[in-house]
């Protein structure tokens, strides 16, 4: 009997400023149509830009589903490529959220680590990936809003298991169809990363 298939987290954020429809949101939508194929069930979740409420959702999520990855995915409205972030930090979240709130303690977990590194290597997946029609690079820095913090939540309630990618905003050279398509390139990149590590080593 074949296993069942394995659960992949990936989220969009919601509303945002002049954003009504969070590219971000957008492009993870289009990961639907593609489709995952018979080994993963694909989930996707819009975030809210929102602390408390993320703070929620994500926990909900990895107490009771457990997720193979979770993927977040936001927007880099200064950036015109694909960001892949290697690891998310808990301090300095100064920022109010779009209800003017702020991350309790200007902290993602109190007494957690202060950086959290994903298991993916994001400086080979961008390698591994360079003939994307889009340009992808490597970053060690989220930039301590929703995005970071969201990140964290996962690496630490996830045990690493998890990956952020800042996508550019849409334009009339890029459309949600050609991110979307992107995602779905890094998303079968990262997935063999993590299975290449559960490999047990022949010796």
């Amino acid at each position: 009997m074949d296993p069942d298939p394995q659960l992949l987290l990936v989220t969009g954020f919601g509303p945002f400023r002049q954003h009504l429809t969070n590219p971000s949101w957008a492009a993870v939508q289009e990961l639907k149509k593609l489709g995952s194929g018979d080994k993963i069930r694909l989930e996707t979740v819009e975030l809210p830009v929102h602390y408390q409420r993320v703070r929620e959702i994500l926990s909900r999520i990895w107490e009771t589903q457990q997720p193979q990855l979770a993927v977040h995915v936001g927007v880099g409205t200064a950036s015109k490529l694909i960001i892949l972030e290697q690891c998310a930090r808990n301090q300095g979240y100064k920022d109010p959220d779009v209800c003017g709130c702020y991350a309790a303690g200007s902290c993602c977990v109190d007494g957690g680590p202060e950086k959290i590194e994903s298991l993916i290597n994001m400086r080979s997946v961008c390698k591994n990936l360079a003939g994307l029609d889009i340009a992808i690079i490597y970053s060690r820095d989220a930039g301590r809003y929703l995005c970071e913090y969201a990140y964290y939540l996962s690496l630490y309630h996830g045990n690493q298991k998890a990956a952020f990618i800042h996508i550019p905003r849409l334009s009339n050279g890029l459309t949600v169809e050609k991110l979307g398509k992107a995602l779905w390139m890094i998303l079968q990149e990262l997935l063999h990363q993590l299975d290449t590590q559960r490999e047990p080593s022949v010796l």
